[in-house]
Order: structure tokens, then sequence, then C-alpha cells
């Protein structure tokens, strides 16, 4: 995911902090990282809210993370 390793490296949480409160494991939120990897959309909608973000500013598609609810 465009934001992913960005949100993670600003908030000082590993892959493998980050992969246990996702219950996922560590080689899926590097692969994530690295394109290597789509998410579906309950993980965008897990990442997003974790990250508290929207889903368009996780996938780079505005430049606003604010969420709209």
């Amino acid at each position: 995911m465009f934001r992913l390793k960005k949100l993670r490296k600003e908030r000082h949480i590993s892959q493998v902090k980050l992969a246990m409160e996702l219950n996922m494991s560590q080689n899926t939120i590097s692969r994530y990282e690295t394109e290597e990897r789509e998410a579906d959309y309950k993980t965008l909608i897990a990442i997003a809210d974790y990250f508290n973000v929207s889903i368009d500013y996780l996938l780079g598609r505005t430049e606003n993370p604010e969420l709209y609810r």
C-alpha cells in the first residue's frame, strides 16, 4: 500500500507490532509495503482504522488523511 510504510515509520511501529495488532503475519505487512501483495477491502478498512486515516489517503488518492464519517 502506498503509504503504509510511511505511516508505520512516523508512529515508530515495527512491522511485527503492526502485524500483531492487526492479527496477520509480519511477512504480509512487508508484502503490502513493497506492493508485492494487495490487501482486500476488509484489510484496507482495518489498516485505515488503525492509523485513523481514510482509505483514499492510505492508497495515495488524496493528500488529506482526514476521515469523513
